[in-house]
This record gives structure tokens, C-alpha cells and sequence, in this order.
């Protein structure tokens, strides 16, 4: 178990993250990392290792277990149901009997598939999470566990999973030094009794944590400073000429040995002779120190890729298969729906009082229809109805975006596919949609005067049911591509305005200039519009013949249709509704690429400038070959 101090800018979480194979893309990287001599093109590093972020990401709808569970589902048993076949053949054929306590134990952890599990029972236990397994974590809009007690469920979601490497970033964030502690002290016990490799980044730990680690690494100015076992480092810097102070915490005046302003007070000579020393310096010094030779010969010593064992290294990238994956994914959002069933009866709710307005307003069963006039009105309702069903779909966007923190972690640690996510929440939106039309068409349709015709019922809730989901696609996009609530709010409100523009019902087709028709073609709104409109002014209570005599038309229902530049048959109908399925299509996978393709934008916090970066990776104390030759024996 390693230690990595530095202060800050000095490359930490730059290294922890490219040391898991996740680098920042816009960063120099000289040399490569191995794994038991396997570079991160022959096995997966994110199911192999884990970075575990100091930023607290997780659905604050759901229990500390529930989040858990989640993770150990995801994330798989990896090989421990393989391991016990094999056990369970070696045993049976040196004639051993297990203790059956032990063997109880080893089949309940290699488990795979139930909704709880013992590893989560235990995970809890040792994290002291117990006592609020089934409290929700919470958010900044609902009250959940405490600031510490999240921090040990950010810990414990990644260590639940079977990664053999785990690499921790300022996990005592928020919390006090008896919690750190107590989460450095399980960490121990796990990596000396399962053999784990570990490295956590703390900025100031208190000496009782400090004793825990069994090697360190300081870092500064992008330099390795030393890399050793802790009951040497002391001694190294004194033979630079450094002493710690007997009551001076030694983290603390590691991190303080290397700053020009701090350091001249270790020095151990007469001040006269003092000199600053940098962080090249030391490095260099380290490197004819005996710790230092040690490491030197140890990493010119290529590892022998015969001895690793096929499991050691993760070779599937996700640890279920996709349909599993979906599943998953799929019974988490439909608890979260449910957790946040009052936002969707809320908006129900609200899209009811709507129409009772809407209707109060054309509260009219038996308009008239008899003159070409009389399609103002028909036409004033159509139109708003669309645009409230339109409108309704907005909060998409803010639902997204407050999922896609979460996503993006989750993604990244191949949690599950991208497109499993987004598959999920396209199919449970179906229903709520459905609902939410079913309740605009049967409290407006006959109550405003439609067509009475039951088949002229049934296509408008057909083309309301389809301009909601092509609107939800749409805004689910925008979310998922400008990912913060500013910017897609600013860019939704434009995107509406533009759609209600070429819609068709503000400036009619004929009078659109002709360089400006293709934005009146690819306006998802004027399908909507010419759908819902023919179905209309096409029924037979609109044959009545035309008498304007500037409009060329047969009948009154045809003429309105085609004043507006609108399909003037039965045809048009279906070919709105195809081009409004085809629109819901393509928004639904333009968003599946969104959330494979794009990164958070958040993900460059723990990256340091690019100068201190090229230092850490190009400069540091080892030379380029034993750079090449990092590893990872313990895998």
C-alpha cells in the first residue's frame, strides 16, 4: 500500500490517472505503463484497476445499499467463480474437505446475478456503513447521509468490484481524521490479505494514517522525489541534510521539504552553509541512495509474462454481457423513476390544467364549419395544442443533465455500455409519454369539437404520442451534447423559436423565401403541424365546396390546406408520421453517440498544466528505460 504525497500542482492525480490508463487526451505522454509486463492494449486497465475520484458522484435517490449493489452488478464477481471451480478440483482431487464455513463463504461472494450479496453485507460492515445501509445518500435538494459517510460510499462503490489495482485520489476530502483513519486501516487489512495493490493520495494525513502505508512516493514540481519504503525516507532526506523535527508530523515536513519558502528550517548544518535544494536535486540524490539502487536494479529486470496468471489481468470489458448490462441499467432508472414519481405526476398534473384552459377557452362541442373562415379557430387550437405538447418536453434537458455526472463516472469505469443508458431511458419514457398525450386527446379532442370520427381520434393521439417523443429525443440530445443547464437552457429556448418559426403556421410555406425553405423542410414541428392538420380539415364535415375563388380547391378543408402550404391528401398524414418517427430516430441516436463519444466536462479537474505534467512524465528521477519497464508484480 503506497502512499503519493506532493504538493498541489504536483502531478498526483495526473499520474493516478494515467497509471489506470485514463490520461488527459490534450497531454504529451513519453514511454508507456505495464501490468506484469502487459502494456494497456493487451487487457482492459479500467475492470483491471480503479481510479477512485475525490468528487462524490452518486443518484442521490437511492439507498447507500441499493448504490452498492448497483456497482457489485455491474462490475461483476470478475474471476471468483473461476477461481472456485478450480479450487474446488484441486481440493477434490487431493481429497481435502473444506471447512464449511469457509466454503459457504467463498460461494457466497462468488455469487453473481442476486439483487444483495454478502461482499455488499461485508463492504458495509467494514466501512461502517451499517447503520445507514438504508438511507438514501441524497443531494443538494434532498437530505441524505452525511458529507463523510458519502465519501466512504464513493470509496466502497469501487472497492465492491473485483479490480486487483485500486488507485485512490484525496479520498479524506470532507472528512475527519478518525474517518480517514478508519478507512486507510480496511484498506490495509484488504491489500495484505488479498494482495491488492493500492495507491492513495492524501494532502495532509495525520501521523496514525501515515503509519499505516508501507511505501511512498513524494512528488514535487513534477519530480520524483523518492519512491520507497516509509522506514527510509526519513533517513534519505538526512543524508541530504534535512532532519525532521520530533514532534513535526513527517507528512507534513515531507511536504514541506522540498518549498524554497519552508524549507531552510530542516536544514541540519550550520545555516551558513545552507543552499536551497530542488526537486531535481533530490531526484537525483535518490537515485545513489541505497532505496533508490534497490528500485533501479529491481526495474531492469523485465517481468517474466509466463508467470502471470490468466485471471490476473481483465480481458472482457464489461463484467456482464449486454443483455444483462440493459437489464441492470434499465431496473436502476426505473427505481429512479420511481424514487422521482412526484416530478412526473406533477407534470401530468400540469399538463392537465393546461388543457382544462385550453378547452375552457374552445369550450365550443359543435363550432361551426361551414365557411372557409371557420378554419381560423380549428387552426388556432391545433396549433397551440402542439405547442404545449412541444413546451412539455423541455424539462428533458434538466433531467438529463443531472444524470450525466453520474453517467460519465459509471462510463468510465465500464460500469456498462454507453448505449445501455441511453436505450433504457428512451423505452421507460415510452409509457410517460403515452400517458401525457392520453391526457391531453381525451380532455381537449371532443370537449374543443374536432372531427367526431373515432379513427380521426385515435391519429391525433397518434401524432401528439409522436411529436412528444421526437421533442423529448431532441431535448434528451441537447442535454446530453451542452451537458450544463445554462447553455442548454439558452441553446433550447433558440432551438424552439427556430422550430416554432419554420413551423409552418407563422409564415405559411408560399411566402417563405426560397433560401430559407430547407430550414421549413427540416422543421421537426411542421410535420407535426401538417400531420395533425390534415387529419382535421380532411374529414368529410369539411367537403363542403369551396367559394374562394383565389384558392383552387373542391372543398373548403382542402382549401385551407392548401393556403398554408400543406399536404392536401391522406397521404400527407402518414408521411408526417413517418417523418416524425424518422426525426425520433435520428435524435435518439445522435444522443446513444453523445454519451459513448463525448467526456464529461469535469473530467480535467484533477489535471494539472500541461508543463508540470510533461515534467512528472518526461523528467522524472527514473530514467526513460525504467519508465518502460513500470509493473505491477502484485497483480
Amino acid at each position: 500500500m503506497t502512499l503519493l504525497l506532493g504538493p498541489p500542482t504536483s502531478g498526483k492525480s495526473t499520474l493516478m490517472q494515467a497509471l489506470t490508463g485514463k490520461p488527459d487526451k490534450n497531454l504529451k505522454v513519453s514511454g508507456n505503463i505495464t501490468y506484469c509486463g502487459h502494456d494497456f492494449s493487451e487487457f482492459y486497465p479500467e475492470r483491471t484497476s480503479t481510479y477512485v475520484s475525490q468528487y462524490d458522484l452518486h443518484n442521490g435517490e437511492l439507498t447507500v445499499r441499493e448504490t452498492l449493489d448497483f456497482s457489485r452488478l455491474c462490475l461483476g464477481t470478475g474471476v471468483r467463480h473461476d477461481t472456485l471451480l478450480e479450487l474446488a478440483r484441486r481440493e477434490r482431487n487431493a481429497g481435502i474437505k473444506p471447512d464449511p464455513e469457509i466454503d459457504a463463504f467463498m460461494k457466497a461472494i462468488a455469487e453473481q446475478g442476486k439483487d444483495t450479496n454478502v461482499i455488499t453485507d461485508l463492504t458495509l460492515k467494514v466501512l461502517g456503513l451499517d447503520i445507514c445501509a438504508d438511507t438514501i445518500v441524497g443531494d443538494e435538494m434532498r437530505r441524505g447521509i452525511s458529507g463523510g459517510q458519502r465519501k466512504r460510499v464513493t470509496t466502497g462503490e469501487m472497492l465492491i468490484g473485483p479490480a486487483r489495482a485500486l488507485f485512490m485520489d484525496e479520498i479524506s476530502t470532507g472528512l475527519d481524521s478518525s474517518s480517514t483513519f478508519q478507512i486507510v486501516k480496511y484498506i490495509r487489512q484488504m491489500v495484505h490479505v488479498m494482495n491488492y495493490t493500492v495507491m492513495i493520495s492524501l494532502l495532509q494525513p495525520p501521523p496514525e494514517t501515515y503509519n499505516l502505508f508501507d511505501d511512498i512516493i513524494l512528488l514535487s514540481e513534477g519530480y520524483l522525489v523518492y519512491n520507497g519504503p516509509r522506514e527510509n525516507i526519513l533517513e534519505f532526506f538526512e543524508s541530504a541534510g534535512f532532519r525532521c523535527p520530533e514532534r513535526k508530523g513527517v507528512a507534513d515536513f515531507l511536504q514541506e521539504v522540498t518549498s524554497r519558502k519552508d524549507q531552510q528550517q530542516y536544514w541540519c548544518y550550520d545555516y551558513e552553509n545552507y543552499r536551497y535544494v530542488s526537486a531535481l536535486e533530490f531526484s537525483e540524490l535518490f537515485k545513489s541512495f541505497h532505496a533508490g539502487k534497490k528500485l533501479q536494479i529491481e526495474l531492469q529486470i523485465p517481468y517474466d509474462k509466463s508467470r502471470i496468471h490468466p485471471a490476473a489481468l481483465a480481458i472482457q470489458k464489461y463484467g456482464l454481457s449486454n443483455w444483462e448490462s440493459l437489464m441492470t441499467v434499465l431496473s436502476r432508472e426505473w427505481l429512479l423513476m420511481k424514487r422521482n414519481s412526484f416530478l412526473y405526476t406533477f407534470k401530468s398534473f400540469q399538463l392537465l390544467v393546461l388543457a382544462i384552459v385550453t378547452m375552457t377557452v374552445f369550450l365550443r362541442t359543435q363550432m361551426p364549419h361551414e365557411n372557409f373562415s371557420d378554419t381560423v379557430k380549428f387552426s388556432g387550437v391545433l396549433t397551440s395544442s402542439l405547442i404545449t405538447i412541444m413546451f412539455n418536453g423541455f424539462s428533458e434537458v434538466q433531467m438529463t443533465i443531472k444524470k450525466l455526472p453520474v453517467f460519465y463516472k459509471q462510463r468510465d469505469c465500464l460500469f456498462f455500455p454507453a448505449w445501455t443508458f441511453g436505450v433504457a431511458n428512451i423505452i421507460l419514457k415510452l409509457p410517460f409519454s403515452l400517458m401525457e398525450t392520453s391526457v391531453w386527446t381525451i380532455a381537449t379532442y371532443y370537449v374543443i369539437g374536432y372531427a367526431p370520427a373515432p379513427a380521426r381520434f385515435f391519429s391525433a393521439l397518434l401524432v401528439y404520442f409522436c411529436t412528444h417523443q421526437m421533442v423529448v429525443a431532441l431535448f434528451r440530445l441537447l442535454g446530453a451534447v451542452l451537458q450544463t443547464m445554462v447553455v442548454a437552457n439558452t441553446f433550447g429556448m433558440l432551438v424552439m423559436l427556430l422550430v416554432c418559426l419554420f413551423g409552418g403556421f407563422v409564415i405559411p410555406r408560399h411566402d417563405i423565401k426560397p433560401w430559407w425553405i430547407w430550414a421549413y423542410w427540416i422543421s421537426p414541428m411542421m410535420y407535426s403541424n401538417n400531420a395533425i392538420s390534415v387529419n382535421e380539415f380532411l374529414d368529410s364535415r369539411w367537403a363542403i365546396p369551396n367559394v374562394e375563388r383565389n384558392i383552387g380547391a373542391l372543398t373548403v378543408g382542402k382549401a385551407y390546406l392548401k393556403s398554408k402550404g400543406y399536404f392536401t391528401g391522406e397521404w400527407g398524414y402518414w408521411l408526417s408520421i413517418g417523418a416524425m418517427i424518422g426525426f425520433m430516430i435520428l435524435f435518439n441516436i445522435l444522443y446513444i453517440c453523445a454519451l459513448t463519444f463525448l467526456k464529461s466536462p469535469n473530467s480535467s479537474k484533477g489535471v494539472v498544466s500541461d508543463g508540470d505534467t510533461e515534467n512528472m512524465l518526461k523528467k522524472g528521477s527514473t530514467n526513460q528505460k525504467q519508465m518502460d519497464q513500470v509493473n505491477y508484480g502484485s497483480i
